[in-house]
């Protein structure tokens, strides 16, 4: 845990798995009181893998339309911002002023049909 309130705990259901496109990317926000936390999830083929909706260069999520996380190619996320560029696989940037950072990793997991808090 992040240690903020309204992430989700460990076995919350997300959504289901179908609600991913292939390659594709689903944002989520929770609040607790006046915390919030941003998070989204990325699935290519098998692999779903969960990032803070924060850029590591200027702290603003990276969408600026609910789940616009990923290239028109699909195959790097995408900061809104300013442009930076990350891997799918490991939330690496690869280019961009925050290159050689990462994204901050959201433990997520499929359980059968359904993408759920890890």
């Amino acid at each position: 845990m992040s240690g903020n309130p309204a992430q989700p705990s460990p076995g919350a259901r997300l959504c289901a798995l179908a609600d991913i496109a292939d390659p594709g990317a689903k944002g989520f926000m929770f609040r607790e009181g006046e915390k919030l936390f941003l998070g989204f999830v990325v699935r290519k083929g098998g692999a779903v893998r969960g990032f803070l909706d924060r850029c590591p260069h200027t702290g603003l999520p990276l969408a600026p339309l609910p789940d616009r996380y990923l290239t028109r190619e699909a195959d790097l996320i995408l900061c809104s911002s300013h442009g930076a560029l990350f891997r799918l696989a490991d939330g690496y940037c690869v280019g961009g002023p925050c290159a050689g950072r990462s994204l901050w990793p959201w433990a997520v997991r499929v359980e059968g049909e359904a993408v759920v808090a890890a």
